[in-house]
């Protein structure tokens, strides 16, 4: 949602960027929607995962998605701006990644289904080994901040030419390039 109620499509480029979405460290707790299991089921369904998974999750899971979010979140940021990635937050992603993932499998209508025993836990192992080949692959380097002044939501520039500046084209972008515009006016017709 948007600063005026308004929906529009945001698309990070990633999974685990996906996740940052659902709140965050210091003044982004206000957004916070991760606290209940259901919460983080809902999220997951939501996702870029496919559909079908028959998640089991805890309060312990929640408070995981949490921390590792929070870690993500910063690191995520201090990528985009060039500085140095946090050992406690690399600790923290790299914990989550440590554990077994989620089991996928190729179902006999040749779609691809899940492997039972999806937790939370292989959840987040899942989400922190996305963020590693995100980090260590060939887009590490585009990742971004929203170019608007105001909006904070990271992304991956998944784009052929590489120049995304925006959350959303259609918010964001549109938004900026209209106040740039007005403040090219000479005041009298402002």
């Amino acid at each position: 949602m948007s600063h005026e109620g308004k929906p529009y499509r945001f698309d990070p480029g990633a999974l685990c960027l996906e996740l940052l979405t659902t709140g965050g460290p210091g003044a982004f707790a206000r957004w916070e929607v991760l606290h209940e299991p259901a919460d983080l089921v809902t999220w997951a369904d939501r996702s870029r995962l496919p559909d079908g998974l028959d998640l089991t999750v805890d309060r312990t899971d929640v408070a995981r998605a949490r921390t590792l979010r929070d870690a993500l979140f910063l690191l995520t940021a201090d990528r985009a701006h060039g500085q140095p990635l946090h050992p406690g937050h690399l600790a923290s992603v790299n914990a989550a990644a440590a554990e077994p993932p989620l089991v996928s499998r190729l179902e006999p209508d040749g779609t691809r289904g899940w492997a039972p025993g999806a937790t939370g836990a292989r959840l987040l192992s899942t989400v922190a080994r996305d963020a590693i080949e995100l980090f260590t692959g060939p887009y590490a380097d585009r990742i971004r901040e929203c170019g608007a002044h105001d909006c904070y939501l990271l992304f991956v520039d998944t784009s052929r030419p590489g120049r995304r500046r925006w959350c959303a084209m259609e918010h964001c972008g549109n938004r900026e390039k209209v106040r740039a515009h007005r403040a090219r006016q000479p005041p009298e017709r402002r």
